[in-house]
């Protein structure tokens, strides 16, 4: 079969599908569906409906900007947040309300100056909650007086903080629920509307940190549940209202622990670990095709707790009774992504390695595809799946491989070969979609990409790099790519690349330090000094002390810490570098910030090295994700033609 693969411009052809929820009567579907616009430079997105008796499906709002739908109390009204009316270069986000019954135009609830969330409608009251964030002055001089100072996509934030509300749908009015000095994440109300849980971070200085809290909106007293023992992501109450549960880690591995599933018994107080195998509850996935999202990755209908479960290379659905027993409900080679539930009807998302998402009803134990929006594109680019191996590490450890073959592919021919490094470390490649992957393969290269030691998805030994950050990762994948060289005849050993992102950018700036193997690299949003990180990056006081090591507050100038941190640094080991390196950066990524590009780029030109840096205005770390469509395009044109030009 002959494979034509994709095109750098073939994004915009792509429409990622999510956010499903179910209709309080389980008989529609509400979801989002977004397309980036190469020429208009934006992403447009709109609201479906998929009427499950009917088996059909069709949007209620043109856009452009419409997203994040809740069903408003019935099966007849769904709110939305949008910027609709707001300019171009405006900040803000507004409330608007879609009348189905009557099917008139959306009406304008809210508008707020700046970004903030809806976590649902009251179950008996024409009111919805929310949470607000503080409005500061626009100063042009920044007076700074805590950490952290800014945070990656938000920019600064010293100051800010955020509060629950309830907006009254009828006249705008708001009711403040919250006080404290705290940043709210996600919140929920209780089935008999009597009671609101939220995660609240009260430690600004370790925002990871996160407690449970309940309003009792009879009385609106707040009472803390838990005690800073976990790192909370999500909650769901259960039906009765007498039980949350919730997805959190317990630092058993620090900030490499597994998410663990949690449910509190509110009578007693007791807090229950559901017992699953050494896996996260989570989805780790990387894919540059997703669309936004507005719910947790929790939903209990009756008698069933839905959650994800990674297991290796899928990432599946599972579901427990919360008393026992434990079991897969949609289980394949695929991801699952956004799901929402009604009795036993599960309406969910899912994607693999050659499909982005769908819209996917489970029922009376049967899967059905029920959209189709990228049909016509996989079908015309004849989309390969990439061959999966396994090899065994020099240590024992079994590790998950993936080679996509070049479009081009012929029997014996020999073809130059992309070792392609996540990010994370703590997440995974497996059966999601990389636009970017097929990319690559249609220019003519083999893509070979690993989840090595530090990826998301395994054991929690397997995960935890703690102060091994370019040792064993180093190694595996080392040793994967002589599995690969070695079992893949058609991979030109003389030809290899090497690219990365986040801490895949860090491990190619280490692989081009210890290694000259690689004729070309590309590093994208990378560390390439751990000292500098710790104090720039919006994470890197405490990332960097959990990762790297030791107290950085008491010991990194004091002690021989520093040492630690040059030599996990890969600007220690520019000396060694002869590999020509493409180096990629945006001048608002403040999770591994600009800086890091720069002392890189000067390092590497000083010593003679073929380097060029490119700069991204205007865009953070999600560039290769969520970027300006221009700039993801050109992104990826300056990476093939890099490894044209070299390999």
């Amino acid at each position: 079969m002959e494979f034509m693969g994709l095109k750098i411009e073939d994004l915009e052809k792509i429409t990622f599908v999510s956010d499903p929820k179910i209709s309080p009567d389980g008989k529609k579907v509400a979801f989002v569906t977004t397309k980036p616009s190469i020429s208009d430079n934006k992403y447009y997105s709109k609201l479906w409906i998929y009427d499950i008796e009917k088996d059909e499906y069709y949007h209620v709002t043109n856009g452009p900007s419409d997203f994040s739908p809740f069903w408003a109390g019935d099966s007849n009204k769904i709110l939305f947040l949008s910027r609709r009316s707001i300019k171009e270069n405006e900040e803000g986000l507004e409330l608007w309300v879609l009348d189905l019954k009557n099917k008139t135009e959306p009406r304008l609830v809210f508008k707020y100056e700046k970004g903030f969330q809806i976590f649902g409608h009251h179950p008996s009251k024409d009111k919805v909650l929310i949470s607000l964030p503080t409005l500061k002055k626009k100063e042009e001089i920044k007076i700074i007086d805590e950490v952290p100072f800014w945070f990656n996509g938000q920019g600064y934030i010293y100051g800010e903080r955020n509060a629950l509300y309830f907006l009254d749908l009828n006249n705008g009015n708001l009711e403040k629920l919250t006080e404290g000095n705290e940043e709210i994440g996600f919140a929920q109300i209780s089935p008999d509307g009597k009671k609101i849980a939220y995660i609240s971070a009260e430690d600004h200085m370790r925002p990871y940190k996160t407690d449970i809290k309940l309003i009792n909106l009879q009385t609106g007293e707040v009472t803390k549940l838990t005690q800073g023992q976990f790192s909370i992501e999500d909650l769901a109450w259960d039906p009765n209202s007498s039980k949350i549960a919730f997805r959190a880690s317990d630092f058993t591995h620090g900030l490499n622990s597994h998410i663990k599933l949690w449910i509190m018994d509110l009578s007693s107080g007791q807090i229950k670990k559901i017992t699953l195998s050494d896996w996260d509850i989570a989805n780790n996935m990387n894919s540059d095709v997703r669309g936004p999202s507005s719910q947790g990755k929790l939903q209990w209908s009756e008698k069933w707790l839905y959650f994800p479960f990674n297991r290796g290379r899928i990432v599946s659905l599972y579901r427990t009774d919360g008393i026992g027993r434990i079991e897969p409900a949609v289980e394949g080679e695929f991801t699952v992504e956004d799901f929402t539930s009604f009795k036993d009807r599960v309406a969910l998302t899912i994607m693999s390695s050659t499909r982005p998402a769908e819209l996917y009803i489970y029922e009376n134990k049967e899967l059905r595809k029920v959209t189709s929006f990228n049909d016509e594109v996989i079908e015309k680019a004849k989309i390969q799946a990439p061959e999966y191996f396994r090899f065994t590490a020099s240590d024992g450890n079994i590790i998950d491989g993936w080679v996509l073959k070049p479009t081009t592919f012929k029997e014996g021919e020999k073809y130059p070969a992309i070792l392609y490094i996540h990010g994370g470390p703590a997440t995974a490649y497996g059966e999601s979609f990389m636009h970017e992957f097929h990319v690559l393969s249609d220019a003519g290269f083999a893509v070979i990409y690993f989840n090595p030691r530090g990826s998301a998805g395994y054991t929690e030994d397997f995960k935890d790099m703690r102060g091994k950050y370019g040792t064993r990762d180093y190694q595996d994948l080392m040793e994967g790519l002589d599995y690969a060289i070695k079992n893949f005849s058609f991979i030109d050993e003389n030809r290899l690349g090497v690219a990365g992102g986040s801490y895949g950018g860090f491990m190619t700036n280490w692989i081009i330090g210890h290694t000259n193997r690689f004729k070309a690299a590309v590093t994208q949003r990378s560390i390439s000094n751990w000292i500098s990180f710790y104090g720039t990056s919006d994470i890197g006081y405490y990332f960097a002390e959990d990762q790297i090591g030791g107290d950085l507050g008491k010991d990194l100038w004091t002690g021989n810490l520093i040492e630690v941190y040059w030599d996990r640094s890969p600007l220690k080991y520019v000396n060694n570098v002869k590999t020509p390196t493409l180096i990629l950066h945006s001048d608002e990524d403040y999770r591994c910030w600009i800086d890091q590009a720069y002392q890189l780029f000067t390092a590497l030109k000083l010593k003679g090295v073929e380097t060029k840096l490119v700069i991204f205005p205007g865009e953070n770390h999600e560039l290769s994700r969520k970027g300006k469509p221009k700039n993801r395009v050109e992104r990826l044109n300056q990476i093939v033609s890099w490894f044209k030009k070299y390999l």
